[in-house]
């Protein structure tokens, strides 16, 4: 693998339950795709990366034609039909990038992109143009670069570790990479945003948990969309996390056919709370090619988070927000909960109008 991990023994055996499922051949194989539809999924693995784990696998009810877990990862052809609001780039990455693998849209923060390799690939992903089984793994050089841009950018006080997918590196790699930042006087906080923890465990061994060990304060934020993804496995990976000392958050991404229901809101963040993750963040789809299928308007998320109110404790609560089209950065949602009115104040009237999405800004 390009990042130094070993494959598993017998990966490359397709009857082995710890195989990545990566073609369209492995998912008719495994019996998560009818051979009626193979055709139009091989068309859609020509474009965007397949990758299901055992972890994953495990979860999926091939029964189950409206599957939640399943649609998050097995290919469908809408991919291919690309709507006219869909963007290549939709948070535009591109144009904050001044080196290669960082991402520098706000002053205080920035991304560092070691990889664009992930255990799984979401067939929602703002970056499924980029991200793949190839990596793009920085070079010695590169990453060097990389960090020297932290380095001497004095304003910047969190590194935040995505991609792909930071807990897919080699853990001596991981541990110099976090070296490196928590040795930056500037440098306050670190965060990683990952989906191991749900989608393929196991990587969380003893060696990870020590590459991530600093006197910096230190985040890791998971990606999770519905609670059948916390597993037993998978709640003892966040167990050994959280006794590593390791604070945990939750981000999630609001998705037809998946979690847009006040009750599959409410059990996702019940089942993070109970794993001691926090939820951070509720993302609006971002518009990437082949995703429509996904989108929830905006006021009807709104109105699923009015729907919880009281139904959940403060805890459970999310930031709900939308990463404004052109890189204008994450914009809240709402919704309100209160109205002010002569004399005091009283609960907001239902939610309802039409879906507004910020145009990007204008260039010079």
């Amino acid at each position: 693998m390009p990042d130094g991990t070993p494959p598993r023994p017998g990966d490359k055996a397709l009857g082995n339950t710890h195989r990545t499922l990566r073609s369209a051949a492995d998912l008719a194989a495994a019996g998560l795709l009818p051979e009626a539809a193979r055709p139009a999924v091989e068309q859609v693995a020509a474009r965007y990366s397949i990758a299901v784990t055992s972890a994953v696998r495990a979860l999926i009810d091939p029964a189950d034609p409206a599957d939640p877990i399943a649609r998050q990862y097995l290919p469908d052809a809408a991919e291919l039909v690309t709507s006219p609001r869909e963007l290549a780039d939709p948070i535009a990455d591109a144009p904050f990038t001044p080196v290669p693998g960082v991402v520098h849209r706000y002053p205080d923060r920035a991304l560092l992109k070691p990889l664009l390799a992930c255990p799984v690939y979401c067939r929602f992903c703002f970056r499924r143009e980029v991200v793949g089984p190839e990596g793009g793994l920085l070079n010695d050089a590169e990453l060097a670069a990389a960090l020297d841009w932290f380095a001497r950018t004095s304003q910047v006080r969190e590194a935040i570790l995505t991609g792909g997918d930071p807990l897919m590196l080699s853990p001596r790699r991981l541990a110099q990479i976090i070296g490196r930042l928590s040795a930056m006087p500037h440098i306050e906080i670190i965060r990683l945003h990952s989906r191991v923890p749900v989608a393929d465990p196991g990587r969380i061994t003893p060696a990870l948990l020590a590459a991530l060990e600093t006197e910096k304060a230190l985040f890791l934020c998971l990606h999770a969309n519905h609670a059948r993804e916390f597993a037993p496995p998978a709640r003892a990976a966040l167990r050994r996390l959280a006794m590593a000392g390791v604070p945990l958050l939750g981000q999630s991404v609001l998705l037809r056919g998946v979690n847009d229901s006040a009750e599959a809101l409410e059990a996702l963040f019940r089942a993070m709370l109970a794993n001691r993750v926090k939820p951070y963040y509720l993302h609006q789809l971002d518009r990437a090619p082949g995703t429509a299928r996904f989108e929830v308007p905006i006021e009807e998320g709104r109105e699923l988070l009015r729907a919880l109110r009281g139904r959940v404790t403060g805890l459970a609560w999310p930031t709900y927000v939308l990463d404004l089209p052109g890189g204008g950065g994450k914009a809240p949602l709402g919704p309100e909960m209160a109205v002010a009115e002569a004399g005091g104040w009283r609960v907001a009237p239902p939610l309802g109008g039409p879906d507004h999405l910020h145009a990007p800004p204008e260039t010079a």
